[in-house]
Order: structure tokens, then sequence, then C-alpha cells
């Protein structure tokens, strides 16, 4: 559970435990807070509804894709 002093846009980052679906637990992760349209709330829903996948598999999901495109390797090779 989020502290309630801290801003949804602080920088702070707050531990949180893996679901059953998420990173290994050996694995650091955080807690985020985004805001998103409520269409695209409802069909995340659903879809995880659906597909019996948390929607923070497919969120993760997501970042990782857009990581993918946007994120030039730290090495120089120009890919």
């Amino acid at each position: 559970m989020q502290d309630a002093s801290a801003s949804p846009m602080s920088s702070e980052v707050t531990p949180a435990s893996a679901d059953s679906n998420g990173p290994d637990a050996s694995e650091s992760v955080v807690s985020t807070h985004v805001l998103v349209p409520i269409e695209q709330v409802h069909k995340l829903r659903e879809l995880a509804r659906r597909t019996r996948i948390h929607q923070s598999e497919y969120l993760r999901e997501a970042v990782e894709d857009l990581l993918a495109k946007y994120v030039r390797p730290a090495n120089g090779d120009g890919q």
C-alpha cells in the first residue's frame, strides 16, 4: 500500500511484491501510478478476465515493447 503522504507524481519508489504471473521473486519490482483513459481500462480488464492473465503482466509487456522500440542499446552497435 502506498503512503498517503506521497504524491502520485513524486519520484519516490516503493518496493512491491511480485504477483504470481509477474517477475521472479529475486527481481526488484516497484509499484508505480499511471493515469489511463477509462475506455482503455475497461478493455484491459476485459482482456485480463477473458485470458486469465493479470493486467500487470500485460502492462509489463507493454513497457518492454515501448523500451525496445525507443531505447537505443548502450553498447553503441547502432541497432
